[in-house]
């Protein structure tokens, strides 16, 4: 399962989670450890924190960060959809939906690591990754695409199933 922060503008028309720029990195991240996008999309359960475009941030770069009341208007949707699936893997995208599985530290201490968490069902698994949209400067410190490289290192070492299958796609194509 596959955690963003929320729907932007291109998702609400396109209909389809992580279909602008950011997605195009998140599934380009994916293909250097194997996964292609056709394969993510059929085979990991994408959802959101929340459900709604929280609209355009004001200063033109980015969406705004949903706020609490909407984040936890739409708890409800995500607590059902995680104990439906009851997912091995959680890999949340962007510091709200870290903090949601993980709580608040700095993203350092979280991306290129696997964490369990204990309190839900099955003890999935969760893997982390920064947001990988334009707007988001925290990709561009030194040392943070190491981390990112990791994550999708153990993302891939944990769903193999997903590089034999893309490999398998791309073999057929």
């Amino acid at each position: 399962m596959l955690v963003g922060q929320a729907p932007g503008k291109t998702e609400v028309v396109d209909r389809r989670p992580f279909a602008g720029r950011a997605g195009k990195t998140l599934f380009r991240w994916f293909a250097e450890v194997g996964i292609a996008e056709s394969v993510a999309r059929q085979r990991i359960y994408i959802s959101a924190m929340t459900r709604c475009f929280p609209g355009s941030s004001p200063t033109g770069r980015g969406d705004l960060v949903p706020p609490p009341a909407q984040i936890s208007s739409c708890s409800s949707w995500m607590e059902a959809e995680i104990a439906m699936i009851a997912p091995k893997v959680i890999i949340p995208v962007g510091r709200l939906a870290i903090e949601r599985f993980l709580g608040s530290k700095p993203l350092s201490e979280y991306v290129g690591r696997v964490h369990r968490i204990s309190d839900l069902a099955g003890s999935p698994l969760v893997i982390p990754l920064p947001h990988p949209s334009g707007a988001s400067s925290w990709i561009h410190v030194a040392g943070h695409m190491d981390l990112v490289r990791s994550s999708l290192r153990l993302i891939a070492r944990h769903l193999p199933q997903l590089v034999r299958e893309s490999e398998r796609a791309r073999s057929v194509a």
